[in-house]
């Protein structure tokens, strides 16, 4: 019942006129960017990061959270009918959708499409709603050491999974904590990194680290592989109803895609690419037209990309109740919270409910105007994917820039900011990933500040991380993801 009314009192936030417009806002933005290949929701909440410094906090969010479910949505439409994924979530989805497009059944592939992300979208929320105070209680009992375990647990995961390889991921990482820990070390009052540099004593704002990777890092990347001439974009045909058959083959995906991605999600190495390609596995295997697939099979759409958006959601637990990302979008929108000076974790649903419980709020709320905004106007979006590509990367570049400058007027800034972007280049040029360094760059300073806590109530002795069951078991789990996959590679041989 606490639940609920802290629901009910989540609408009552969420339904106040400008917050409506600030969701319908992020839905409208989200489906855009997802439907654009090669953007997606961490590029576009990392250039409105500067409107941190202007805009409620509670507002904020909601906005971020309309551009995360929608460029959920409208990343179908593109891998449909272009056969370009604009996230590496929606891959599994062109497998099929495109090969429907090209029968002529493109209306059907982004009907079960936008219906089993509403679908998906609603039942993750609806999980996302009573499983955060249940993590919160369990999440209460954790001190310095558990919590610097759970940390160290989050950095091997989450480098391993969202890197080509564990190394490329670490490597990341420890640059984002060295990006982190430069400034005034406030327990000892020393400079750190600094390079003598008056500028940098308070340190880097994560909003310029998160901008330059993945606005202007990212473009300078997308720009640099631009292909002239355009790409075949398929015509939209066929009704948007679906018929009996594929209301039949689809409703059983999307329960069965729902109930793969969210708890995934919410896992600490989570994400949506396992299971996208986990529900499409299951879906071939469980076919009675298992000869479709690769050929067009309507399940191959609609479980993966109910899986994809349930995932978005599962991905919000571990974010809002331990503080920690999981994804790229999800460390994008801690920076956001630093930025407001709020730390996400369990003291959040207690010291922020208005924020937490009208961000919930807001979902069920977006996942309707998505589905009214994906169906009858997909030809609208279609219409998006022939802006020209300069002007596109062009627009990005320039927003990067006022929104960067606006923060602290300040030259410096914008040198770090292309520095990084620079740097942000190279890594996605040679497959390094960029969300492990944001992550870094915020958990790093919180895990060095847990690790001084433990370390003191000790009295200075470390072993206080292995004499504690949790602090153990969770550190065991972290050895375990990084040296795992090479054990089973050595056995295997």
């Amino acid at each position: 019942m606490e639940t609920l009314d802290a629901l009910l009192q989540g609408f009552a936030v969420a339904l106040t006129p400008v917050n409506i417009l600030w969701a319908l806002a992020g839905c409208t933005l989200g489906t855009a960017v997802g439907v654009l290949p090669g953007l997606g929701p961490a590029l576009t909440i990392a250039l409105l990061l500067p409107i941190t410094f202007k805009v409620d906090a509670t507002a904020a969010f909601i906005l971020f959270a309309g551009i995360y479910y929608g460029a959920m949505y409208g990343g179908s439409t593109t891998s449909i009918l272009l056969n370009t994924p604009g996230e590496s979530a929606t891959i599994v989805t062109a497998l099929e959708g495109n090969k429907m497009a090209r029968r002529g059944r493109a209306a059907a592939a982004l009907s079960t499409a936008a219906i089993g992300s509403f679908v998906a979208g609603t039942i993750a929320t609806i999980g996302l709603t009573f499983l955060a105070p249940v993590v919160v209680e369990f999440a209460l009992k954790f001190g310095p050491a558990e919590y610097f375990s759970l940390m160290v647990l989050a950095f091997v995961t989450v480098s391993a999974v969202l890197g080509s390889s564990a190394l490329r991921g670490l490597t990341c990482l420890f640059f984002g904590i060295w990006l982190g820990l430069i400034g005034i070390d406030l327990q000892t009052g020393q400079p750190r990194f600094t390079f003598g540099l008056v500028e940098l004593l308070d340190g880097i704002n994560v909003i310029i680290v998160a901008v330059g990777l993945f606005a202007v890092g990212e473009t300078l990347y997308l720009a640099a592989r631009h292909r002239f001439g355009k790409d075949e974009v398929i015509p939209m045909t066929g009704s948007l109803w679906m018929t009996a058959e594929d209301w039949a083959r689809s409703w059983k995906a999307w329960l069965r895609g729902t109930f793969i991605g969210f708890p995934i999600g919410a896992m600490p190495a989570g994400g949506a690419e396992v299971p996208t390609f986990l529900s499409y596995y299951i879906e071939k295997k469980l076919s009675k037209k298992p000869e479709e697939f690769g050929h067009g099979a309507i399940e191959g759409v609609a479980g993966p990309e109910a899986a994809n958006n349930a995932s978005a959601a599962g991905v919000l637990v571990p974010m809002l109740t331990l503080g920690l990302p999981t994804s790229a979008t999800a460390a994008i929108m801690l920076s956001a919270f630093q930025s407001y000076g709020i730390n996400p974790g369990p003291l959040l649903l207690q010291n922020q409910p208005q924020l937490v419980w009208g961000l919930i709020a807001s979902l069920y709320i977006g996942n309707v105007m998505l589905i009214v905004l994906n169906l009858p106007l997909v030809g609208l979006w279609v219409k998006i994917l022939r802006i020209p590509a300069p002007l596109l990367y062009g627009g990005i570049l320039v927003f990067a820039t006022i929104g960067t400058y606006g923060i602290s007027q300040s030259w410096i800034d914008l040198l770090l900011l292309y520095a990084i972007g620079a740097i942000g280049y190279l890594m996605r040029r040679y497959d390094f990933p960029a969300a492990p360094v944001i992550i870094g760059m915020i958990l790093g300073p919180l895990a060095e500040q847990e690790f001084r806590r433990a370390m003191t109530i000790s009295q200075g002795d470390p072993t206080v991380f292995l004499t504690k069951p949790l602090s153990a078991t969770l550190l065991a789990l972290a050895l375990a993801a990084l040296a795992g996959p090479h054990l089973y590679r050595a056995l295997k041989r």
